[in-house]
């Protein structure tokens, strides 16, 4: 039986945010596989199939990035500059879902190549809801560039 493949990277570091982004996802039957990373070089490692995650098929990425700014060890505006100017990664849609409202980190995210910038709802229903509504839009609604080596 073939492995699924990630349907979203969820790159944060809170807890509390990782378990109410996941219970939105399962909740509202968005992606059927999700990969946790919790810090800025894990997402790194996952994404180009190094350290731990030696072992993953190169092809195998995810069709979106969900990936907080406010990371340990690289912070996510390093991690989306890597991204972004991967020719192999280039091209998957990243959301930055963050506490940030600071002005210049929404300017450098857009400068980077972010797709879209949400600040995360303090509130649980606002917060599962702006999650639902990501995923819907970005795995069922969006259209994605078909690999020319299908």
């Amino acid at each position: 039986m073939a492995v699924k493949t990630v349907e979203i990277l969820l790159v944060e570091d809170n807890p509390n945010d990782v378990e109410l982004t996941l219970y939105a996802l399962k909740k509202h039957h968005v992606a059927e596989r999700v990969e946790v990373v919790r810090d800025g070089v894990e997402a790194l490692d996952f994404l180009f199939c190094k350290g731990a995650y030696t072992h993953r098929q190169a092809e195998d990425l995810p069709q979106l990035i969900l990936l907080d700014l406010k990371l340990p060890k690289m912070d996510g505006l390093e991690v989306l500059r890597q991204i972004k100017a991967n020719n192999r990664t280039q091209t998957i849609p990243v959301i930055a879902l963050t506490s940030s409202r600071e002005d210049t980190d929404v300017r450098e995210s857009y400068r980077l190549g972010v797709n879209s910038y949400i600040v995360k709802p303090i509130d649980f229903d606002s917060f599962t809801e702006a999650v639902r509504r990501l995923g819907t839009y970005w795995l069922l609604h969006n259209q994605f560039p078909v690999d020319s080596q299908d």
